[in-house]
């Protein structure tokens, strides 16, 4: 897991900066590899040979680009062990996870736009009006340690189908899966500067990225805050910028729901990958007449979220990212208990080695808590009563966020007339699966624009009109 190139114009390079940067596995706290710390110069360089792809990769056809994808398909489908190994070592994410979802669907999501390219609309007319979809340019694509596979492929596959070309720059705590890809890239001989690597400090080359004059587009996944300051750069330039922030989504059970699968399901989702996940269900609604029998199921649902090695078949909660984000959650842990929620179980140190939290659940959260309203991402949470159902729909609206969120109810009717007074990009009816074609993203300060299928797509298009 040592990596000494970047990857520019097709080529390993070693970083102009000279400078490295470790890799920690936080289940054990030692160094795994380094990865190279680029520089401004790097970006430059990076930026530059995507400047000069982009001509001839734009002018390919639809299919042709797609042609490219299916190789780099079939060069990551050949790596599927090593992705999900290479995941769970630098993120501590379960590896059965590791392989159904931090694997499997990036994966997914390549395949579909492999497949979105025979079926896809390049243009139309309108009166006598073409209206074409062309690439944006060049993509700066800056993103997260939680999913770190499929938030670059969300970005990735759709910005090459576009035509675009791509400025990588991963996430510092999780960047060896990275380099996985770029190995991929290589073997699926994507023309040089299509697609281009450069690690390092966020601090860094998020800067050097968002405001260089040869970078058309902002492409980011992380914290609202970054992603506030992002905006804020890239307007200098008028740059288009997509930005898929943070979430601190509801989980509404209602009255009649079953309870039982209601709140085993919300656990489950509250607590996968460490409660690392920006769409987790991190609020729990239920009514007052059934919330201390769903205290009771969640407190025996947490038998099964014990932490443990990520590399042990049976582990389901692993460690959290760093010993920073541990510490944070904590301290929520510990706002919340301050603020008078009550402790169901969780919350405690663990006394082992690694970044590790319990699974905690805090009950009578009210809705102005700390608790309730920032996103913690941890393995907490919280669980709040509600009156009827206009209640439930203004305790989860009453948030800066609207990523996620989820409705339980055996009339149908009811739960999507709930579903559609939210006030979020997404919505699960009585735990339906998660649609990689769907459109995914948030309103309000969980982001702007959207990822995945068509939608994914279109947010790399520059439309033109042309009047014959």
């Amino acid at each position: 897991m040592q990596r000494t190139n970047l990857y520019i114009d097709g080529e390993w390079r070693p970083p102009l900066s000279g400078e490295y940067g470790d890799v920690e596995n936080p289940a054990t706290e030692q160094l795994i590899g380094q990865v190279p710390a680029a520089g401004v110069a790097d970006v430059d360089s990076a930026v530059l040979a995507a400047r000069e792809a982009l001509a001839g990769w734009r002018v390919l056809t639809p299919s042709q680009r797609a042609e490219y994808l299916d190789r780099l398909f079939v060069a990551l489908e050949q790596r599927r062990g090593h992705i999900a190994y290479t995941i769970t070592r630098e993120l501590g994410t379960p590896v059965k996870t590791s392989v159904a979802i931090q694997t499997a669907l990036p994966l997914r999501v390549l395949r579909s736009y492999v497949d979105l390219a025979a079926v896809i609309e390049f243009s139309e007319r309108i009166g006598n009006s073409l209206v074409v979809k062309e690439p944006v340019g060049v993509v700066a694509a800056i993103t997260p340690w939680n999913y770190p596979l499929h938030q670059i492929m969300a970005k990735v596959a759709p910005a090459l189908l576009a035509g675009c070309t791509i400025v990588l720059k991963p996430a510092d705590l999780a960047p060896l899966v990275a380099y996985v890809l770029a190995d991929a890239v290589a073997e699926a001989g994507i023309p040089g500067g299509v697609f281009n690597l450069v690690s390092g400090q966020g601090s860094v080359l998020g800067p050097a990225l968002v405001t260089h004059p040869g970078v058309d587009m902002v492409s980011f996944t992380g914290s609202t805050e970054v992603g506030k300051q992002i905006a804020v750069l890239a307007a200098d330039s008028v740059k288009k910028v997509a930005l898929e922030l943070g979430g601190k989504s509801a989980n509404v059970i209602l009255d009649d729901a079953d309870l039982a699968a209601a709140v085993k399901v919300g656990v489950g989702n509250a607590f996968l990958n460490a409660g690392q996940t920006c769409m987790a269900w991190t609020r729990m609604l239920v009514p007052y007449s059934a919330y201390e029998q769903a205290l009771e199921i969640a407190k025996a649902a947490l038998t099964k979220y014990v932490p443990a090695d990520p590399l042990a078949e049976e582990t389901k909660l692993g460690p959290l990212a760093s010993a920073k984000q541990r510490s944070s959650v904590l301290s929520y842990i510990e706002i919340g208990l301050k603020q008078g929620a009550r402790l169901v179980a969780g919350g405690g140190e663990v006394p082992t080695r690694g970044h590790y939290v319990p699974a905690t659940v805090l009950a009578d959260v009210k809705p102005d808590d700390v608790v309730a309203q920032e996103e913690i991402f941890g393995p907490v949470l919280a669980v709040i009563p509600y009156s009827d159902d206009d209640d439930a729909v203004a305790i989860a609206n009453n948030s800066r966020y609207g990523l996620s969120g989820a409705v339980w109810s055996r009339d149908r009717n009811r739960a999507l007339e709930i579903a559609r007074r939210m006030e979020t990009g997404s919505v699960d009816i009585n735990g339906a699966a998660f649609n990689p074609l769907a459109p995914f993203g948030g309103s309000k300060q969980s982001g702007l624009g959207r990822e995945l299928g068509r939608y994914g797509l279109e947010e790399f298009f520059q439309i033109k009109a042309i009047q014959r």
